[in-house]
């Protein structure tokens, strides 16, 4: 497995693939990584001659209030996961490899995809995932993109950044992976407490009673929520910050569930943000 910083290296050894006519399924992360980077690795594995995963904690895409000093970093531990999954390439770069003295351009994104869920409350984030994706695929230059259905605004955005911009990098999004009780997997479950861990699957209990209802006939979006937030609302220790339902691809909120509609919470448990979505 190569392991490599400089962006010029990447495209380098990638353009040689291409060129022999391979193709290449890419993984972007910021590491700390889990069974769900995992599950997009293997599903990049079995659609491509070649796996290329990025690690890089992106800077462009905390606010002045999040935790970006806090996001664990384990590259060591990373780089022997990705390697016994058979992944190619990693790319590591450093924040002067990725934003070198002068950098001075930014992907800025606008529209419906940025208007709800995650965006208001945190003004700059998707600018910050678009730039940093578009730099990634400049240096990999895949044949498609593997990202994951838990940050379903993310994914949606993402595609839509691929084909506003005619990059002809396919988008493939992926199941959410869960841990054994239904909590989605992410990388900032690791700093929950015990007890903030025992609350944290409330998430997806609330999420599934909605579809429940869904299934069972009930279409009003507010009668639905409604019933929803009571759920998360009994556990004490987690605060809501959204419960939306939504169009999964337009991201437009929607009055009337229907299938296809996605059902989207953040909320915070031990002052961890955690998101979780149910697609109808």
């Amino acid at each position: 497995m190569k392991v490599i910083a400089e962006p010029s290296l990447v495209q380098k050894q990638s353009l040689k693939w291409l060129q022999a006519k391979k193709t290449i399924g890419f993984v972007p992360t910021m590491g700390a990584l889990h069974e769900g980077h995992l599950e997009l690795v293997r599903q990049a594995r079995k659609e491509n001659d070649h796996v290329v995963a990025s690690i890089y904690v992106n800077p462009l895409q905390f606010g002045p209030q999040e935790d970006f000093t806090k996001y664990p970093r384990t590259l060591v531990a990373d780089l022997k996961m990705l390697e016994k999954e058979k992944v190619a390439m990693v790319f590591t770069p450093s924040d002067k490899e990725m934003y070198p003295e002068g950098f001075s351009t930014a992907v800025k994104v606008s529209g419906p995809l940025v208007k709800g869920l995650c965006a208001p409350f945190r003004p700059g984030h998707f600018d910050g995932v678009a730039t940093v994706v578009v730099k990634l695929l400049g240096a990999v230059g895949p044949t498609r993109l593997y990202l994951g259905q838990k940050d379903g605004q993310q994914a949606a955005l993402l595609r839509q950044v691929l084909i506003d911009l005619n990059l002809p990098t396919e988008t493939v999004i992926c199941p959410i992976v869960r841990e054994y009780d239904g909590l989605a997997m992410s990388s900032r479950n690791k700093r929950l407490t015990n007890a903030g861990r025992r609350a944290a699957p409330v998430l997806y209990k609330a999420l599934k009673v909605g579809k429940s209802l869904f299934d069972l006939g009930e279409v009003e979006t507010s009668k639905l929520l409604s019933e929803v937030k009571k759920i998360i609302q009994e556990e004490k220790s987690v605060q809501l910050q959204y419960l939306d339902a939504v169009n999964s691809k337009t991201l437009q909120p929607v009055t009337r569930i229907e299938k296809g509609s996605m059902l989207a919470v953040a909320a915070f448990v031990d002052e961890v943000r955690l998101i979780d979505n149910i697609v109808l």
